[in-house]
C-alpha cells in the first residue's frame, strides 16, 4: 500500500511505501522503518525477506513496515532530502513547516503514532563503515530486550535524541531502536540475514509469532557509551582497525599524510575500546571523522543496565552471526 507523504515540485504526490501483515489474532503493532537517509538501504531487503516469510495465520498482531521513508532520497542516491536537509534531525516535524518538517510529521501523525513498538533501520554514512550494531537506551527495560533481541555485533547505550524518529517515538511512548547495519549504498546479504533472524526474534519474544530456536551467535558487547575521534589536520587518511576490532589505550589508530606522503599525524585511542565504524574515505579534511569508539560497560554498569548473558531464540535454520 501507498500513503501520500507530500507533493513534488510539478504538484505530484510522492508516496512512503508501506508492506502490512495483519494476523489472525489481535495483538500488537510491530512497526519498521528503512531508509530514513537515502543511502541506508540494507533495511530495504530484511523487510522484503520478513514479509516474505510472514504467516498471517501464525500471525498475532501486525507488522507494518515503511520499506523507504526517504523516497526522493532513495532515488537519487544521497542521504538527505532534495533540499540538504537531514531527516533524521526533523522530527517531530510540523505541520506547516520545510518538507523535511511535513514529512517527519506526517510520517509520525499517519503511521508512526500506530505502533507498539519500533526498529528503525539504517546504515553507515558515505565514506563510512559500521559494525552491526544497536543504539538503544539500555535503562529502559522494553528497548534494552529490544535490542538485546536483534543480537546485534555491538549495543551501545544511547538515550534517544530529541530531533531522531527514535526520539520521537519515545516522546510518544513508544518503545523504539535504531538498528545500525553495515555500510551504505550496498545491500550485504550476511547482515541482511543476522538482522532479519534478530527481527523475528524480537516477534517471537512478543509471542507474535512462534518461537523458533537454533544455536545462537555471539554475546553483543555492550558499551557503556561511545564517540567519534575526529582529525585536527587535513591529509590523507589511513585507519588501522576494522569494525568490531577492540583497540588499547594509546594504541596507534590512523595516521594522516600530506601530499607529499609525510606523516605529519598520528591519531590512538584515548581509551580502551571496541571499533563500531571507521572512516573509509582516504580524503580528510580538519574536522573529518576518524573512528566511531565504543566505550565497554564494566561490571558496576552493567548492573545498572538491562543487561541479560542468557540465551534467546532466534529463528530456526539458520545461524546468527554476520560475516
Amino acid at each position: 500500500m501507498h500513503v501520500e507523504i507530500f507533493h513534488d515540485g510539478l504538484g505530484q504526490p510522492v508516496y512512503l511505501p508501506l508492506l502490512v501483515a495483519r494476523g489472525k489474532r489481535p495483538g500488537p503493532v510491530f512497526g519498521i522503518t528503512a531508509a530514513v537517509h537515502g543511502n541506508e538501504l540494507n533495511g530495504i531487503p530484511v523487510i522484503h525477506r520478513l514479509f516474505e516469510q510472514l504467516d498471517t495465520k501464525a500471525l498475532r498482531g501486525t507488522v507494518v513496515a515503511v520499506v523507504a521513508v526517504n523516497v526522493p532520497g532513495v532515488l537519487l542516491h544521497q542521504r538527505p532530502l532534495t533540499d540538504g536537509s537531514d531527516l533524521n534531525h526533523t522530527f517531530p516535524g510540523r505541520a506547516d513547516g520545510t518538507v523535511g518538517e511535513v514529512i517527519a510529521h506526517r510520517l509520525l501523525e499517519r503511521v508512526v503514532r500506530h505502533f507498539d513498538s519500533l526498529l528503525d533501520l539504517h546504515t553507515a554514512s558515505f565514506g563510512r563503515v559500521n559494525s552491526l550494531y544497536v543504539r538503544a537506551d539500555m535503562t529502559n527495560q522494553q528497548t534494552a530486550a529490544l535490542a538485546y533481541l536483534l543480537r546485534p555485533q555491538i549495543v551501545v547505550h544511547n538515550p534517544p535524541s530529541d530531533r531522531t524518529l527514535r526520539g520521537a517515538a519515545a516522546e510518544l511512548g513508544i518503545p523504539a531502536i535504531t538498528v545500525e547495519i553495515g555500510d551504505p549504498n550496498r545491500f550485504q546479504p550476511n547482515y541482511v540475514k543476522t538482522t532479519l533472524i534478530g527481527v523475528r526474534a524480537a516477534l517471537g519474544e512478543m509471542h507474535m509469532l512462534p518461537k523458533r530456536v537454533v544455536a545462537p551467535g555471539p554475546e553483543p558487547v555492550l558499551c557503556a557509551r561511545s564517540y567519534w575521534l575526529y582529525a585536527d589536520h587535513g591529509g590523507l587518511l589511513g585507519v588501522v582497525p576494522r569494525v568490531t576490532d577492540h583497540v588499547a589505550e594509546g594504541e596507534v589508530v590512523a595516521s594522516l599524510r600530506d601530499i607529499f606522503g609525510e606523516v605529519v599525524r598520528e591519531y590512538r585511542a584515548p581509551e580502551a575500546g571496541v571499533v563500531v565504524g571507521r572512516s573509509v574515505n582516504p580524503v580528510g579534511q580538519t574536522g573529518a571523522r576518524i573512528l566511531h569508539l565504543g566505550i565497554l560497560a564494566d561490571r558496576q554498569r552493567m548492573s545498572e543496565l538491562h543487561w541479560r548473558t542468557s540465551r534467546v531464540p532466534e529463528a530456526a535454520d539458520e545461524q546468527a552471526g554476520p560475516g
